[in-house]
């Protein structure tokens, strides 16, 4: 996590640290966002730049209607979200083009070694008549094609297709990760839907293998039921990998290790397999050492089945050495940040890497000889993409408050970045409201701080109505990014005359290890109190009207909302989705008992009980009087849909003013666009009329 927030405070407690706005929006022909619009924002990401820097490749995620016919409410079929694979030239002298159209979409574009063929994975093939039997149809594989145009070619034929891939380092094989087939009796039990499953029992694992790409023969790399496999690195000899060694695939258990395996005879190596966590290495180009990140177990606690609460502190970059076999520690205590996805510079002198970094996402480098952290970009929206094989240039995807995410070009200092897409155009013509960072001390003197997104058309001195959106998490953080989409959609309510805040309280991720770790065991506590005293700037400020304030959260955010309802009544409306109502029956159901016992003191005693029923939002469903929608995915796995359906039954025994809404076939997040778009239209409706007493318009009217 990033240095523990530092802020300069006047008077009033608030700094102004950036804004971007958006006046006279009428009379420049722009309009306000529409519920549309937040759908059907095209999602732009993993920019891979050419060996030689010439050319760059992203994919770009939209939805996509059956022959290509938009019908809106019309027809037997909706819309599935694609994506494809774009190809940019990084001299900026053309447009970038789609290069492939495959059915079901396209992902993990890359390069080979030489810069002369694509890979990319995509499932091809016909569909089965029963989706649901044993097989389930055609599987994800990697496919190539020549960079210079050509038709695409199937590479692998794996069972059970293909995950993470890396091509070696002299482009004669692709390493990559397939999961386990099943024996060929369970697979005709399965067809003939004797299906039983016992929970938490014997999960296919995942293994390493390899293919050359010119014979195209795999061969299985790892095998065995004692680890299974995640993310890997090539040796720059393209003799050996180092890769992840989990214990388990369950989701719960986060225990894993570092290994090396030799290509030729398949001897494992363990190199990190400590009790602390470790993953994501990455060898470097001099093939002296394996970059890695390691996470203090700290003081989480280890139950009797081996797996324990997860650990929350910051991750560490480790460096092991292939000559003395030993790791350093390269942590700093000055740097409070955690350390994710390395990536070593060709001369292996530095590795890059992105951090969450306040309300931004900052690129940082660690120098290997000085043993000293820089901060190579400040107050920028950056995921980092790939470097040219000199090194001398970086493609990375990048979004602001202003413009939404596109493919960008820079030299290794990602100074004067240049912009190679505008994947959506039509975001020249949407009214933004201004949008400020701000921070306010919370009744215990904490900093904290959040984003406010004001209406468009914002009149100083003018008091609107407000609607606070909190994060999930709690280790999480809202960024001060593109206000457009189905989530942190504060642009469309800001067309509509509302202002958002958008809190970071205790909990949050990007502030540092001290202040994401400030909710345990405190949920429902000082965050809460956080947030109250951000809404509280905002009144005083005289942006908000205090008799029209609504909440919604997401997850963790729905947790906040439905405690936000049962402490307090001055929210008019409100908003808890995919949330958790009871702490105590959601540790027994979650797919992460583990994350959640972090915060409790581990799981449910006589001693801990006590806790687990202080912080559920349904001890006190006799206290809530704000009207309250409740929306969940029917196949949520990490919040059951028994938390919706407890807080539901208690309110709706009680005479309170509430709403659940289930969404088939949905888990955590909603993937359907039926789905998303009424998720958007019920929102509005239901803020609209429980805090200003009136109707929103159903779909696509500002």
């Amino acid at each position: 996590m990033i240095v523990l927030l530092t802020v300069l405070l006047v008077m009033t407690g608030v700094v102004i640290n950036r804004r971007a706005t958006a006046s006279g929006w009428q009379s420049q022909g722009k309009r306000p966002v529409t519920v549309d619009d937040s759908v059907g924002l095209k999602g732009v990401m993993g920019a891979q730049i050419s060996p030689d820097g010439t050319r760059a490749l992203f994919t770009v995620r939209a939805w996509e209607w059956p022959g290509n016919k938009v019908e809106i409410d019309k027809g037997a079929r909706g819309p599935e979200m694609r994506s494809h694979i774009w190809m940019a030239p990084t001299a900026g002298n053309e447009e970038a083009r789609q290069i492939t159209y495959g059915e079901r979409g396209e992902t993990s574009p890359n390069w080979s070694p030489d810069g002369r063929y694509i890979s990319f994975v995509a499932t091809r093939g016909a569909a089965p008549a029963d989706p649901t039997a044993a097989g389930g149809g055609p599987k994800g594989q990697i496919y190539l094609m020549r960079s210079d145009g050509g038709e695409a070619r199937p590479l692998t034929d794996a069972k059970e297709g293909v995950g993470t891939y890396e091509w070696s380092p002299d482009g004669k094989q692709i390493a990559f990760i397939s999961r386990d087939s099943l024996p060929k009796e369970e697979e005709e039990a399965r067809r003939r839907k004797d299906d039983e499953k016992v929970f938490e029992g014997d999960e296919p694992k995942q293994h390493l293998w390899t293919i050359d790409v010119q014979t195209q023969k795999a061969e299985q790399i790892t095998s065995g039921a004692d680890l299974t496999v995640s993310s890997l690195s090539w040796s720059p000899d393209g003799a050996r990998i180092a890769f992840v060694a989990r214990k388990s695939a369950l989701a719960r258990d986060e225990r894993s290790d570092i290994m090396v395996v030799t290509i030729a005879t398949k001897q494992l190596e363990p190199i990190a397999a400590t009790p602390a966590q470790e993953v994501g290495p990455a060898w470097s180009p001099d093939g002296k050492t394996i970059a890695y990140t390691m996470t203090p177990r700290g003081d989480a606690q280890t139950n009797a089945d081996g797996i324990s609460t997860r650990p929350l502190y910051n991750s560490r970059l480790m460096l092991y050495d292939l000559v003395t076999k030993q790791a350093r520690d390269a942590s700093d205590p000055s740097f409070d940040y955690p350390v994710t996805s390395v990536r070593w510079t060709p001369d292996s002198r530095r590795l890059f890497f992105g951090v969450g970094d306040r309300v931004y996402r900052s690129i940082f480098a660690y120098d290997v000889a000085a043993k000293r952290y820089n901060r190579v970009t400040k107050e920028k929206m950056i995921a980092f993409g790939s470097m040219s094989k000199d090194g001398s240039k970086v493609a990375f995807t990048m979004d602001s408050p202003a413009a939404p995410t596109d493919v960008y070009i820079a030299g290794a200092d990602f100074a004067a970045p240049r912009k190679l897409t505008t994947m959506n155009p039509e975001a020249n013509d949407f009214a933004l409201g201004e949008t400020e960072v701000l921070t306010w001390k919370s009744s215990d003197g904490w900093p904290i701080e959040g984003i406010l997104v004001k209406p468009v058309g914002y009149e100083p001195g003018k008091k609107y109505p407000m609607l606070v959106d909190v994060h999930g998490g709690p280790t999480g953080a809202h960024t001060n990014g593109f206000k457009i989409g189905v989530h942190n959609g504060g642009q469309l309510w800001a067309g509509r005359g509302w202002a958002v805040l958008y809190p970071n309280p205790r909990g949050s991720s990007n502030y540092g290890e001290k202040f994401m770790r400030g909710n345990i065991p405190d949920w429902g506590g000082g965050d809460y109190r956080d947030i109250m005293a951000g809404v509280d700037e905002v009144v005083k400020r005289g942006v908000a009207d205090p008799e029209k304030l609504a909440v919604m959260g997401w997850s963790y955010g729905g947790y906040m909302t439905c405690w936000i309802v049962s402490q307090t009544s001055r929210f008019k409306a409100a908003r808890m989705g995919a949330g958790l109502s009871n702490i105590h029956s959601m540790y027994g159901a979650t797919d992460i008992p583990g994350y959640i016992g972090t915060f409790f003191d581990n799981y449910p005693t006589e001693k801990t009980l006590k806790l687990y029923r202080e912080r559920s939002g349904l001890t006190y469903a006799d206290n809530v009087t704000t009207p309250l929608l409740i929306m969940h995915g029917l196949n949520d796995e990490r919040v059951p849909i028994g938390q919706p359906m407890e807080f539901y039954r208690a309110l709706k025994d009680r005479g309170k003013i509430v709403e659940l809404v289930w969404y088939p076939r949905e888990g955590h997040g909603f993937g359907e666009y039926y789905h998303q778009r009424d998720q958007i239209r019920r929102e509005l409706e239901w803020m609209t009329k429980y805090t200003l007493g009136g109707v929103a318009p159903r779909h696509t009217a500002p």
